[in-house]
């Protein structure tokens, strides 16, 4: 079986097919600027990068394009779209609705056009997706994996707020978490390295990207996780605020004049390490001008470490004990000054990192912790993607 994975978003859309009998990635690649002016193709097959400029109005001529390249005379990976068995949609919200992949149909869809309230930047590029693949490509099974399924499992005390419990009936207002199809892989993936079950284990995700979140895996399953009703709850990310007192919001916008849509403008983009720094988005950025001797961006990065480990720990007792930290996300993957001052604040737990294993570290499946550390430190990987395959395939071959 081949699966065709799409991620669509607002003026992007990221795809893989991927060879399901042994799970090779044979094609790959990324539509940029959907909608816009200068949008461009770059497809990624047998270690060659091909790019296409051209205009792609919406989604539906972005995926006919794709699929394009995926018979093109020149570089085919398939001989015809028939080879394509099945499409795996990555989808971010579908709130109180999916707890687990569905096949999609029309009832479904429904229910995905209903969530739009509640990730409105979002949902509407997944549906576009859907809809752009039943034209190019009718009749063909399609699947729905959700970021916040993985979160279904969190205890009602844990995910509902203590505002008006109204607000929860009438709009949903509750925590659904995000990253789920990651933290799933992550803390199986762990298990797997281990040579454990994942049944017999808690363990910390920290995936740590220009989006962040820690989930609290407990035998297999989330019981707790950072990101809330937004992605933009939990700790601090590369610009978004992570949590704060609410009251700093309205504050602002009294003394600033600022409208909602302003301030979340600030929450979203202003804020996190950027804000604090001054510097960028990029830790990389943040950690050159730390090492010369930048005070803003030694603070910034010291708040980082010290509000993600904070989670660490809170997640310890969400969990009852701590057996395993594992990393992934691409500051996750490739930050070791991040990793290590992370677990520096949480010595006291008995973690304890190996400089020699982490240091220089960079998307490689390891443990670096030391051999008497009490809990495992583990740089994990994610692969989002091949979740996403597995769980169609499985949900098309109806096992």
């Amino acid at each position: 079986m081949k699966v065709l994975v799409l991620n669509c978003g607002s003026s992007s859309l990221k795809y893989q097919l991927i060879d399901m009998a042994d799970e090779a990635v044979i094609a790959k690649g990324n539509c940029e600027r959907i909608g816009g002016e200068g949008s461009f193709l770059t497809h990624k097959v047998n270690g060659d990068k091909h790019v296409i400029e051209t205009a792609m109005p919406n989604h539906e001529v972005a995926i006919s394009l794709v699929l394009e390249q995926l018979v093109h005379p020149d570089y085919a990976v398939v001989k015809n779209l028939d080879e394509i068995n099945a499409i795996g949609h990555r989808l971010v919200h579908g709130g109180e609705k999916f707890n687990k992949p569905v096949l999609i149909n029309e009832e479904v869809e429904k229910g995905i056009e209903e969530c739009i309230s509640l990730a409105p930047a979002h949902n509407p590029a997944g549906l576009a997706g859907i809809r752009a693949c039943k034209k190019v490509m009718p009749g063909k099974p399609m699947v729905g994996i959700f970021d916040t399924a993985f979160h279904q499992t969190i205890p009602e005390e844990r995910y509902i707020y203590p505002i008006p419990y109204k607000y929860y009936e009438k709009y949903g207002v509750r925590k659904y978490g995000f990253h789920g199809t990651s933290h799933y892989y992550v803390s199986h993936r762990v298990a797997e390295l281990m040579g454990k079950p994942v049944e017999e284990l808690k363990t910390v995700v920290c995936h740590l990207g220009q989006g962040a979140s820690l989930c609290a895996v407990k035998g297999g399953v989330s019981v707790d996780t950072s990101m809330g009703l937004t992605p933009m709850a939990g700790i601090p990310m590369c610009a978004r605020s992570g949590d704060l007192d609410p009251s700093i919001v309205t504050f602002l916008m009294e003394k600033e004049g600022l409208s909602p849509k302003e301030m979340d403008q600030v929450l979203n983009k202003q804020s996190g390490v950027y804000g604090v720094s001054g510097i960028s988005v990029d830790f990389r950025d943040i950690e050159k001008a730390m090492k010369e001797g930048d005070k803003r961006a030694a603070l910034a990065m010291d708040m980082y470490n010290y509000r993600v480990a904070q989670y660490v720990a809170k997640y310890a007792v969400a969990m009852g004990g701590l057996d395993v930290i594992a990393f992934a996300g691409g500051v996750g993957e490739n930050g070791d000054i991040t990793r290590e001052g992370i677990c520096k604040y949480l010595e006291f737990l008995g973690v304890k990192v190996d400089p020699t294993k982490n240091n220089g570290l960079r998307g490689e499946e390891m443990d670096i912790s030391t051999n008497d550390s009490k809990v495992k430190v583990w740089l994990v990987p994610t692969n989002e993607e091949l979740v996403i395959a597995r769980q169609t395939k499985e949900l098309v071959e109806g096992k």
